[in-house]
């Protein structure tokens, strides 16, 4: 856990966008040389999206569990020098450097975790096996639904679990049983993975630590349907009896979109989980800390009031105001686990129910430098409006890049950000950066595309669409060279954020 109010920088890239040979960027050498290059650059925050499992549309905001880790995010070199796998061999041509193809890499690297898991049971000493055996003992109370869903959902060739038998849909004991025996080698294949995805990312996390970098992680309000944690809790979600949700979770219409978003999520039956004193959540909670030091609560508006749509409506015109209780699940959540070291996501149409919920828990919220240039001077996203309690951005990952921004932006915004930051086409990325840096916000967090100053082809995620372009973004490191390193160590070093010595003199001087 780390200190909210502390005054610190960092870096917002998710995992999937390292560079690496394997076609994802992963837990390999690559996230321990980008930690190194953190330092030198004076940060001390590494932001990640969510490490779960991607789900349609290749988006980690829709996955099939809201615990298990992401098996495209295990490293192959670790299993290559554990001798349970062979050096692999890429596929004809390789992989795009630049992006992730998705179609192409999620089999081949399934296929070489099944390879390594093979290597496991032929070669693992009794240490390996006894380390694994207690792991997935400490990690049972989610870890045996997930592996058992895997198994099931790869038995039905990827079929949703409503789809399957109705023994298996209502999780009869009989049918689990029995699956439990057929499919043994395939839910061990499942554990192995996860087992190699904690360890990694418990070796990269004290890496990092050890070297004063904290990693904040980001946790997704609503889980999918066709997720383990809905097949085995069916009772805690809003659904009919055929396992189909009645209403769902999205967003009402605004300025930026007149049909609203529809998302589709199942929503949670909440009042069935206060009367479990929210245990649900603080297993979830407790898990997420087990992985990072602090974490981004995405949507958190929902936890005061969600928008709920009727499922049978194909937008979120028909929507309507529910109440949440977020006070409720947040005093559970901490009666288990003490303060947590939460970020809420508090953007969008925030209510004073919102803020109320925020401030009464003290979590910071956020600011985006975009979203300041649509009014005038008092616009609450400019920096000399800011208060301590808040992260700052130049934008998120549901953004366009701050190069984009400036392209696309209508000419009063551009004119007025380029007065405010003295900044034009050329450095606004540096301009939001420095602003950022210079504001009384406790963290300023920036994207690794401003940090290289890219335009909007370099752009992660546009909201309401899928497939595409999103998520597949990729940096590599003949796109770094020094320059932005040193300039991005030289404004955190003189707003405070960094080591001074960055500037080349003493603090005496």
């Amino acid at each position: 856990m780390i200190d909210l109010q502390q005054r610190r920088a960092g870096v917002l890239l998710h995992i999937t966008s390292l560079p690496g040979p394997h076609g994802v960027g992963d837990f390999g050498p690559d996230a321990f040389r980008f930690v190194d290059w953190l330092v030198a650059a004076g940060q001390s925050i590494w932001q990640w999206l969510p490490t779960t499992p991607i789900g349609p549309g290749d988006s980690p905001y829709q996955s099939v569990s809201a615990f298990a880790g992401s098996p495209l995010m295990v490293a192959l070199e670790p299993l290559v020098l554990a001798g349970w796998l062979a050096q692999p061999e890429l596929p004809q041509g390789g992989f795009d450097s630049g992006r992730v193809d998705f179609a192409r890499v999620v089999p081949w690297r399934l296929a070489q975790l099944r390879s390594a898991a093979a290597g496991f049971e032929r070669k693992a000493d009794l240490g390996e096996r006894t380390a694994m055996a207690a792991w997935c003992s400490e990690q049972a109370h989610w870890l045996d639904d997930y592996a058992l869903f895997m198994a099931l959902e790869t038995a039905h060739a990827g079929q949703p679990w409503w789809h399957w038998e109705a023994d298996l849909r209502q999780r009869e004991p009989a049918a689990l049983r029995k699956t439990l025996r057929e499919r043994a080698a395939e839910i061990d294949f499942w554990k192995f993975v996860q087992w190699c995805f904690d360890s990694q990312l418990k070796a990269l996390k004290a890496y990092a630590n050890a070297r004063h970098v904290a990693i904040m992680g980001d946790l997704p309000i609503f889980i999918a349907h066709h997720s383990a944690d809905c097949w085995a809790r069916p009772e805690l979600y809003q659904l009919d009896a055929d396992y189909q949700p009645t209403v769902v979770a999205g967003v009402p219409p605004d300025d930026l979109g007149p049909l609203g978003q529809r998302w589709g999520n199942p929503l949670y039956d909440w009042q069935r989980m206060a009367e479990e004193d929210f245990v649900w959540w603080t297993a979830r909670v407790r898990r997420a800390l087990q992985q990072v030091d602090a974490f981004r609560v995405d949507h958190f508006r929902g936890f005061a009031g969600y928008w709920e749509i009727p499922a049978s409506s194909p937008t979120a015109i028909e929507g309507r105001w529910v109440a949440a209780p977020g006070k409720a699940l947040f005093e559970a959540i901490e009666r288990s686990l003490g303060k947590v070291p939460i970020i809420a996501e508090d953007l969008g149409l925030i209510t004073p129910d919102v803020i109320e919920l925020r401030d009464h828990f003290g979590f910071p919220g956020m600011k985006i430098l975009q979203f300041g240039f649509g009014g005038d001077a008092t616009h609450e996203f400019l920096p000399h409006n800011y208060g301590t309690a808040c992260v700052v951005y130049p934008g998120t990952h549901d953004n366009d890049t701050a190069r984009g921004w400036w392209d696309h932006a209508p000419q009063p915004e551009r004119l007025f950000a380029g007065a405010y930051l003295a900044a034009g086409a050329h450095d606004v990325h540096w301009g939001m950066i420095r602003a950022a840096c210079n504001s009384v916000a406790a963290m300023a967090i920036f994207p690794m595309q401003d940090v290289l100053g890219l335009d909007s082809g370099h752009r992660m995620n546009l909201p309401g669409t899928l497939g595409g372009s999103n998520w597949i973004w990729r940096f590599d490191w003949r796109m770094v060279g020094a320059e932005p390193g040193r300039v991005l160590g030289l404004i955190s070093a003189a707003s405070g954020r960094g080591p001074f010595a960055l500037l080349g003199s003493s603090s005496s001087a």
